[in-house]
């Protein structure tokens, strides 16, 4: 669905993209991974036809991205803070002016609105919304039409955890129906839970790939064993026969509450691989 060759970006003398290339197939969900002004955003602009590049090439769905027709771009779903809302508009005005646009059933706006949960915000105004509420209409409005492949560019920064929970959900359902889905995120556990496959980009380069599993193994390179103990107390063990000595004893003498092996997150492999952290503000 997303082809990338030496794909460079540069504005002024800051080159934001150097040289990538990447392949995303059809109907998974691809995370794009860096702290902020890593080109993230930089990214989805290309990909979505809004901003040009300097080298390299880039297709989307097969075609040329400057090739695209507006009729391919329909089939695109973009979520981006650049993408307003008409603040004076109620929720369901919000979602007409873009079902006029793109000529959709007016009956798909009752539908998109009760599948983000604002059933109930029908006539609330986009001023009025809270930060979870107006990232719901703003998915809404990427999905409603039905696109083929949804662009989301760190969609639920700033959320509270029962609003980011909601948002995952859409995703995967999306997913599940056979959406291809292009995410941008500084968020860790979001990537982990969400993505099959991610990338990590750093300083305009992406410095490892691959499923979240597959990454956090291959970086775990000192297996260790966390061990919490009936006095609240936590312990950490290499796995040596030391360690399994002492863990025995442990759990013969009743000791252990929990205990499980203690694998790298992304968050530990990015900082390894580029010396910086994921979340940075």
């Amino acid at each position: 669905m997303i082809s990338c060759r030496d794909l460079s970006k540069s504005f002024g003398d800051h080159k934001v993209l150097d040289k990538i290339s990447f392949d995303v197939p059809e109907g998974i969900i691809v995370g794009l991974l860096g702290p902020s002004g890593a080109g993230k955003t930089t990214l989805i602009k290309i990909l979505t036809g809004q901003l040009g590049f300097d080298e390299g090439e880039v297709s989307v769905m097969g075609k040329d991205v400057a090739d695209l027709t507006g009729t391919d771009r329909d089939k695109f779903g973009i979520m981006m803070d650049n993408f307003g809302l008409y603040e004076r508009f109620t929720c369901k005005e919000n979602l007409q002016v873009f079902a006029d646009v793109y000529h959709i059933s007016p009956s798909k706006v009752t539908e998109a609105l009760k599948s983000v949960g604002l059933e109930d915000a029908v006539k609330t105004k986009a001023s009025d919304l809270s930060k979870g509420m107006r990232a719901r209409l703003l998915l809404a409005r990427a999905l409603m039409h039905d696109p083929k492949i949804i662009f989301l560019d760190e969609p639920t920064s700033g959320l509270d955890p029962k609003s980011m929970r909601g948002i995952h959900k859409i995703i995967l359902e999306k997913k599940k129906a056979g959406c291809t889905v292009f995410l941008t995120t500084h968020n860790m556990d979001e990537a982990a839970k969400l993505c099959d496959e991610v990338m990590l980009l750093d300083d305009g380069h992406i410095v490892e790939r691959g499923g979240p599993d597959e990454l956090c193994r291959k970086y775990n390179k000192v297996k260790k064993i966390s061990v919490c103990l009936d006095d609240g107390s936590r312990e950490e063990f290499i796995q040596d026969n030391e360690s399994a000595a002492k863990i025995t004893e442990l759990i013969r003498d009743g000791r252990i509450e929990t205990i499980h092996s203690k694998e790298p997150t992304l968050e530990t492999v990015f900082l390894e691989l580029t010396g910086k952290q994921l979340e940075e503000a």
